[in-house]
C-alpha cells in the first residue's frame, strides 16, 4: 500500500474564503493607518542600547525639562563669538576646544601721588575765561586730569569784583562783573566737565577783602569810606587798599556775594578765600582788628552753609602763628572745614611743613616743584595745590608730571 501523499502548500485551501477576506481587509487598513500607530515604542529601547551609555541617576540633569539647545557651528578662530540667550544652554561639541579667555586685568595700585587727596592746581579769573568757548574750556579741564590733577582752583572773584554775572553786584555798583569778556556758561562748563572728569571744582577768592587802584569799585569805595585808612604793602610793587569788615555795609556785600555764589553755582564743591582776607600789622594806627575779622568771617561761613550745606569753606593762608600775629587771622577760630598752609618762602621750608602736617594740606608754587618727591613721599601731607607763579598753569601741569614721574 503506497505511503499517505502530504500537502505541498500552506494549507490555504482548507481556510475559509471569508476568513481570508477579513485578513485582507485588516492589512490593507493598517497599512493605510500607519503613521498613526506609535510603533516607534518598540523599538526605542533597543535604539538606545545601541547608540546612548546609561547615565547614572547621580548624574542626572537637575532641569530635565529645559528645551533642547541648537548645536553652535564651528566658527573661524577670528570670528565673534555669538551671543547666546540666557534662557538656552548651548551644546559644547567634546571636539572644539573653547575660545581663549583673555583674563581682567586687576586694577593697578594707586601710586603714592594719586592717594593724597587734593592734587590741585590754581587758575586765576583771567585764565579761563577770555570769551573762551565750551569746547576749550572743557579740553582745557580734561588737559589737567591728563596731568595727574584731581582738583581745579578757580578764581572767581578778584580786585573788588565778580568773574560771573552778580545781581549782588549790579545792585550795589551798577554793574555785573569784572570788566572782562567772558560768556555767560563757562563756569558751568567747567563744572560739568570736571565732576564728569572724576574731579572737584573750588572757587577761589583771590585777594579776598584788598583790591589796588585798578579796581573797578576803588573810586566808590573811598567816596563811602569803605578802606581801612594806610596802605598795605605786604607785597612788595603792589599797594593794597584793604576794605574795612567793621562797615556793615561792607560786610553785608561780601555776605550777599558769597550766598548768591554759592546759589548760582550749587554744584561747586568748595570756596577758598586767601591770605588776603587779613589786615597787615603794620597799616597805620596799630589798630588789632582780629576780633572783628574772626566774627565776620564765621558770619559769612555760616550763611554761606545755610544757603548750600554741602559746600566746604576752605582757606590758603599763612601758618596760624605768623597769620594772628601779623595779619590779625586768628582763623584757627573760623570754623573753616579746611586749610592749606602756604609755603611760598622756600627759606622756611621745613619749618612751614610741620604746620601743614597738621592740616588739609600744603600749598607751593611752581618754583617749588623739587620740593614734589618730599612732599609725595610724606603720608602726613594729606593734599598738594600748585599755584603758578609764572601765570601759565598748562606749562606747570606738565612740569608737574615730570617732577611726579622722576619722584617715582
Amino acid at each position: 500500500m503506497p505511503p499517505k501523499k502530504e500537502n505541498n502548500g500552506c494549507g490555504c485551501a482548507s481556510i475559509p474564503f471569508s476568513l481570508i477576506l477579513v485578513l485582507l481587509g485588516v492589512g490593507y487598513w493598517g497599512f493605510m493607518h500607519l503613521d498613526q500607530l506609535d510603533v516607534s515604542q518598540f523599538f526605542q529601547n533597543n535604539q538606545q542600547n545601541n547608540q546612548q551609555p546609561t547615565i547614572p541617576i547621580n548624574q542626572q540633569p537637575s532641569t530635565p525639562n529645559l528645551p533642547p539647545a541648537p548645536t553652535p557651528s564651528l566658527a573661524v578662530a577670528n570670528s565673534p563669538v555669538p551671543q547666546v540667550s540666557p534662557t538656552v544652554t548651548p551644546t559644547i561639541n567634546p571636539q572644539v576646544s573653547p575660545l581663549p579667555v583673555t583674563p581682567k586685568k586687576s586694577p593697578s595700585p594707586q601710586t603714592p601721588w594719586e592717594k593724597k587727596e587734593i592734587r590741585g592746581i590754581y587758575l586765576s579769573r583771567y585764565q579761563a575765561t577770555n570769551n573762551a568757548n565750551e569746547q576749550t574750556i572743557r579740553s582745557r579741564v580734561r588737559y589737567y586730569r591728563q596731568q595727574g590733577i584731581n582738583t581745579i582752583i578757580q578764581g572767581v572773584w578778584g580786585n573788588g569784583c565778580t568773574m560771573y554775572n552778580s545781581e549782588v553786584m549790579q545792585q550795589t555798583f551798577g554793574y555785573k562783573s569784572c570788566p572782562n569778556q567772558f560768556q555767560e556758561q563757562w563756569l558751568n562748563w567747567l563744572i560739568d566737565e570736571a565732576h564728569k572728569q572724576g574731579m572737584q571744582v573750588h572757587a577761589y577768592f583771590e585777594k579776598g577783602i584788598k583790591l589796588d587802584e585798578n579796581s573797578p569799585i576803588f573810586d566808590e569805595a573811598i567816596t563811602k569810606r569803605w578802606i581801612v585808612p594806610g596802605v598795605d604793602k605786604t607785597y612788595a610793587g603792589i599797594d593794597h587798599y584793604v576794605l574795612d569788615m567793621e562797615v556793615a555795609e561792607v560786610a553785608n556785600f561780601f555776605r550777599k556775594i558769597s550766598v548768591e555764589f554759592v546759589k548760582k553755582y550749587p554744584k561747586i564743591d568748595a570756596v577758598q578765600w586767601d591770605d588776603y582776607l587779613g589786615y597787615h600789622a603794620e597799616l597805620p594806627g596799630k589798630v588789632d582788628r582780629t576780633a572783628r575779622l574772626t566774627n565776620f568771617v564765621k558770619q559769612m561761613r555760616a550763611d554761606i552753609k545755610k544757603a548750600n550745606p554741602a559746600v566746604s569753606f576752605d582757606l590758603c593762608h599763612h601758618n596760624p602763628y605768623w597769620s594772628k600775629r601779623y595779619f590779625a587771622a586768628d582763623w584757627q577760630n573760623w570754623n573753616v572745614d579746611r586749610v592749606f598752609i602756604q609755603t611760598y618762602n622756600d627759606a622756611n621750608f621745613k619749618e612751614e611743613l610741620s604746620y601743614a602736617e597738621n592740616y588739609a594740606g600744603v600749598a607751593i608754587s611752581d618754583k617749588q616743584l623739587s620740593r614734589l618727591k618730599e612732599l609725595i613721599n610724606n603720608p602726613k601731607i594729606k593734599s598738594v595745590l600748585l599755584f603758578p607763579s609764572s601765570g601759565k598753569p598748562e606749562e606747570a601741569a606738565a612740569s608737574l608730571k615730570t617732577f611726579i614721574s622722576i619722584s617715582k
